[in-house]
């Protein structure tokens, strides 16, 4: 789940040295979140991805209440109902993204998730570049998904189920940041994310008896994903425009999928670099796309 993703401001005119700092903080909070995810990963043998992210669904909790201190007594119910809707989302969201990871691998299936953004960013447009993005990503989707006697297709699913909740909470997000101030809603939301993760995650805790270090990698996952890069979007947003930072989370994809032959030895095919390479471009297109209209 990442708190980052929203309408953004167009950023003040900077020098050259806080470009640089913006591109820094950019390639930190990417390198985070994704490490975050890789980490998370870890534990998987243990205490499976359902243990995982309630473990990172609760500690993204604490840090989302600490930072947004939402005043649940005041909200009206028209904050509070598109405040549920964005719970179930991130409970959803998580737990897709995770299984599919465990499925697929943390490269592969970042890239379908991705899919989310870039559908929300081609929505409603009639420009000819949005058909070429909508092809790039087709074709991107067809090599990725490409029959194979070693194809998971639940896995497939489960990414875009995991794309299909990240658009959610893009359009939930406008709706609840105009009703709602500061990051309040998406506080509230994360709360009651764990809230509802409280019953299944202690079920799955007391089935897959965790040790210290699968929890200190759930925990990590919530830190690192949720914190770090929270905050390293809202300072790089303050030193490089918004069309660029959207440029520069197209990348992520390629972020995973380096970290996660890294930190979890996975190894992708040929084919499969390709097809992240196009969906990156057609998000990256998309992006500079919007920025026109």
């Amino acid at each position: 789940m990442d708190t980052k993703t929203r309408d953004l401001p167009a950023a003040p005119s900077v020098g050259t040295g806080d470009r640089m700092a913006g591109v820094a903080l950019m390639l930190g909070g990417g390198l985070a979140n994704q490490t975050g995810a890789a980490v998370g990963a870890l534990a998987f043998p243990v205490i499976g991805p359902l243990g995982v992210v309630a473990v990172r669904q609760w500690v993204t909790a604490v840090i989302l209440l600490l930072v947004g201190r939402p005043r649940l007594r005041s909200f009206t119910w028209p904050q509070w109902w598109p405040v549920l809707v964005l719970a179930a989302v991130f409970a959803t969201m998580n737990l897709a993204l995770y299984t599919a990871i465990d499925r697929l691998g943390l490269g592969l299936a970042v890239t379908l998730e991705f899919l989310g953004p870039l559908a929300v960013a081609l929505a409603g447009s009639r420009r000819p570049s949005t058909l070429v993005c909508a092809l790039l990503a087709v074709v991107g989707v067809v090599v990725l998904t490409r029959p194979q006697p070693s194809t998971d297709y639940l896995g497939i699913g489960l990414g875009l189920l995991a794309a299909a909740c990240w658009a959610g909470y893009i359009l939930l997000s406008r709706t609840v940041g105009a009703r709602t101030s500061g990051v309040e809603g998406a506080a509230a939301a994360g709360a009651l994310a764990a809230v509802v993760y409280a019953p299944i995650g202690i079920a799955a805790l007391v089935a897959h008896p965790p040790t210290l270090s699968a929890v200190a990698c759930g925990a990590a996952a919530g830190l690192l994903s949720t914190a770090v890069p929270f905050l390293a979007d809202l300072l790089a947003l303050r030193r490089v425009p918004a069309h660029f930072f959207g440029i520069f989370m197209s990348v992520n994809p390629m972020i995973a999928a380096a970290i996660g032959s890294v930190v979890l030895a996975e190894t992708l095919a040929a084919m499969d670099w390709l097809a992240i390479a196009l969906i990156v471009t057609a998000n990256t297109v998309g992006v500079l796309a919007s920025r026109t209209r």
